[in-house]
C-alpha cells in the first residue's frame, strides 16, 4: 500500500470559506483580491476556486498591509517587490555554484610558449 504525502504549499486545495477563515477575511474580500490580481486562486472544473497554503500565507499579509494603511495598488507593489527579490536571491544562489564549479580545478591543457602541455589529475 502507497504511503500518504501530503500536498505541498504551492497545492491548491482549500476550498474558499476554509481559506477566507484561515486568512482571516471575508469569502467576497477573497474574490475580490483574485479579481484584481493580489491572489490567483486555481479554478476547478466547475468554476469554483481554490487557495494553497502560499495564497494563504500572501493573503495574511496582504490584511496585514491594509490594516497599516496601505492601499491595494501598495500592496500589489510590495507582493510584486517581495517575488523579485525571492527570484533574485534563486539567481544569487545558482551564480555562487557555478563560481564555486569554475573554481575547482579541471584537467585542460597549459601553455607554455610554443608548445601545449597537458597535466592529468587523478580523481
Amino acid at each position: 500500500m502507497n504511503e500518504f504525502v501530503p500536498p505541498g504549499p504551492e497545492a491548491k486545495v482549500f476550498v474558499i470559506s476554509v481559506a477566507a477563515e484561515l486568512s482571516g477575511l471575508h469569502p467576497q474580500t477573497l474574490r475580490t483580491y483574485d479579481r484584481i490580481g493580489l491572489v490567483e486562486a486555481g479554478r476547478t472544473s466547475g468554476g469554483g476556486r481554490r487557495y494553497s497554503l502560499r495564497d494563504i500565507e500572501q493573503l495574511r499579509m496582504v490584511a496585514q498591509l491594509t490594516a497599516e494603511g496601505l492601499g491595494l495598488e501598495g500592496v500589489k507593489r510590495v507582493i510584486a517587490l517581495e517575488n523579485q527579490v525571492v527570484a533574485l536571491q534563486a539567481k544569487v544562489a545558482e551564480l555562487q555554484a557555478e563560481l564555486v564549479q569554475t573554481r575547482t580545478p579541471r584537467n585542460l591543457p597549459a601553455l607554455y610558449g610554443e608548445t601545449q602541455l597537458a597535466r592529468w589529475r587523478r580523481r
